[in-house]
């Protein structure tokens, strides 16, 4: 037979999983757990697959997801489908976007080495300027 375990309190949740009470609660006002209920004081309650939760939604940011990205896998995942497809398609476009971060870093790079190279310490008219290099530069 078996036993059903008994929901637990949101401190409990807390100090288990090494996430504060507030950023549970707001994983919670956002839609992504699930409670069981309240106590009489208005203590949220969580059974224990809360934790798979938690992990999932802190692994998932770890990748770059956001939370409404992260809301629809869920949502998913509770209709009793995996989301895997969805979240494939998700890391395929972050993928795409951090290569063109990487570009746009490699280009600012470059233009603050140059910058760097023709350092002036002392410009001919400093009463005309606030920083001859910068000034000078290209506009990115």
């Amino acid at each position: 037979m078996l036993t059903q375990e008994k929901p637990k309190l949101i401190g409990a949740i807390a100090s288990e999983s090494g996430i504060p009470i507030k950023t549970i609660r707001y994983y919670d006002d956002l839609g992504l757990l699930k409670t069981n209920g309240r106590t009489e004081g208005g203590y949220r309650l969580f059974d224990s697959d809360v934790f798979v939760r938690l992990k999932f939604i802190k692994r998932a940011q770890n990748l770059g997801l956001s939370l409404s990205e992260i809301k629809e896998f869920l949502s998913v995942h509770d209709r009793g489908n995996l989301p895997c497809d969805q979240i494939k398609v998700k890391l395929e476009e972050k993928l795409v976007a951090i290569e063109e971060q990487i570009q746009q870093l490699q280009i600012l790079k470059q233009e603050l080495k140059g910058l760097l190279s023709g350092w002036e310490k002392i410009p001919e008219k400093p009463e005309e300027t606030i920083c001859p290099i910068i000034e000078r530069a290209k506009a990115v």
